[in-house]
């Protein structure tokens, strides 16, 4: 059986999975969000539908994507725009069939003008956004727009007609200001340190680049809240599908599963109104960069120096390295004696919090990647483990484990595991990472020839001898002894 229909003909779904039981026929889509990946189906989309069901609201999606997940948009117009979310606890799965989404389209399939026509509805009140790090073609050392990246020069040169969610966004925005209608606001929802804040100075700089006047109206009329979003979202396999069919009775690709916990801390700056997030468990906040800071940092840095370092053990899933104790003893170190000491966040019991998120990572149902989490490793290394490297250079402090990641890293990227199979690198800086590894020997040297990318660590960190002297070193015991010896050497000064 297929998705579509059900809510008239399955009753059997009805009480396996949560329906949307509101008039679908009364939302109007104020968002449009571009990136319709898994993260978003099982997050704002979610809180969004769970105002629907719960509360009455009729905010809607326009669902974009803009460069692949072709197949992704053709499935959720199958099946009328609706898919479910499964949530994946040890002992319990639920499923939920979202049902916010009014209308997905793809721009290389359906048009780039179908795409800008739907961002120039009037009603249209928000355009957020989930395309990683990398879809912001700005240098994570800097957080400021590569104007010589190859796909903003084409833009810059086409403005009308552009690829990239930059020259999307301003050419909509040049689109409402032209024919009279208000702004939008402008909401990343990507893992970056003050995403509002970086996604602003995009925009800008594209739109000074194209026309002073323009990036002014853009200035007074647009805001850009930052948000910190949480929630453990493995990539979509045949089994996690198989699971999700077995649970529900009903075929659906278009499905996602992910952990049960879920988190959203929202800037409350919108220009044109929003909907009442809040009431679905949402945070409105006035600042959201010491969230950000302590999610960054503590989950997202622990992650990443777990899936470098585990990929490199063999370790194909997080819940794998939990299962080791010293990987388990290092993460949860690494996290409350050197990430905690570097955030601002006040109120919240970072101890809880490292304990709360080691019990998220052992969740033997999620089966994350280790590889998928070790992907766009130059645009996460900056705000997940460098900036802590600053704070603890500044204040001559201890951050051994962070220098293991940041080596754990450099070893990942050489391409070869260490039982000599190649490792397939997935990274926007790969011709960057191939050419520095390539041109140096194994060792010292290599360690040498990453840190002189500076659009990774910047200028200055390279220089400083207190901080390439520990990544060396770590960087040496891993050649020498692998993952594993090395975890536990480290693991063992902390008991």
């Amino acid at each position: 059986m297929e998705l579509t229909g059900l809510l008239m003909e399955n009753r059997l779904l009805n009480a396996r999975a949560t329906l949307p039981d509101y008039d679908r026929s009364k939302l109007v889509p104020r968002i449009v969000h571009l990136g319709f990946g898994a993260f978003h189906r099982a997050h704002q989309a979610v809180y969004t539908d769970i105002l629907a069901s719960e509360h009455g609201s009729d905010w809607g999606f326009h669902e974009v994507n803009l460069i692949g997940g072709e197949q992704q948009i053709a499935d959720l117009k199958q099946q009328d725009n609706l898919y479910t979310v499964a949530e994946m606890s040890a002992d319990n799965w639920t499923a939920r069939v979202v049902g916010v989404v009014k209308n997905a389209l793809h721009a290389q399939v359906d048009g780039l003008e179908s795409v800008l026509a739907v961002m120039c509805e009037p009603q249209v009140a928000i355009v957020s956004l989930t395309i990683t790090e990398k879809g912001y073609c700005h240098s994570p050392a800097t957080g400021e727009l590569m104007l010589d990246h190859p796909m903003i020069v084409a833009d810059l040169h086409n403005p009308t007609q552009p690829k990239t969610a930059p020259g999307i966004v301003v050419e909509a925005l040049a689109r409402r200001k032209s024919a009279g209608l208000s702004a939008f606001t402008v909401m990343s929802c990507d893992n970056m340190p003050e995403n509002g804040h970086v996604m602003r100075n995009v925009i800008l700089t594209y739109a000074r680049a194209l026309n002073s006047e323009l990036a002014r109206w853009i200035e007074q009329h647009v805001t850009f809240p930052s948000t910190m979003v949480d929630r453990i979202v493995p990539a979509v396999t045949h089994e996690s599908l198989d699971k999700i069919t077995q649970l529900t009775g009903v075929s659906d690709p278009a499905a996602v599963a992910c952990e049960p916990f879920r988190q959203w801390v929202i800037e409350d700056n919108f220009v044109a109104g929003r909907p009442g997030w809040e009431k679905a468990g949402a945070e409105l906040v006035s600042n959201v960069l010491p969230y950000e800071e302590m999610k960054l940092r503590m989950l997202n840095g622990s992650h990443s120096f777990l899936a470098y370092l585990g990929y490199l053990a063999g370790y194909q899933h997080i819940n794998e390295c939990m299962a080791d104790e010293n990987y388990r003893l290092a993460a949860h170190s690494l996290m409350l004696h050197e990430q905690a000491p570097t955030l601002k966040v006040q109120g919240v019991d970072l101890g809880k919090y490292a304990d709360s998120l080691i019990a998220r990572y052992s969740n033997p149902a999620l089966r994350h990647r280790t590889w998928q989490i070790a992907m766009d490793g130059s645009q996460k290394l900056p705000q997940r483990m460098l900036d802590s490297v600053r704070w603890h250079l500044a204040h001559n402090s201890e951050f051994d484990l962070l220098a293991l990641g940041v080596a754990a890293w450099m070893r990942y990227v050489g391409g070869v595991d260490e039982q000599g199979n190649a490792i397939e690198v997935s990274d926007p800086l790969l011709p960057l990472l191939q050419k520095a590894v390539a041109g140096s020997k194994e060792g010292e040297e290599r360690v040498k020839a990453l840190f002189a990318i500076e659009a990774i660590f910047g200028a200055e960190l390279p220089k400083v001898t207190a901080f390439t002297a520990k990544v060396s070193a770590a960087y040496q015991l891993l050649l020498a002894e692998g993952a594993k010896v090395a975890v536990a050497k480290y693991a063992a000064k902390l008991k």
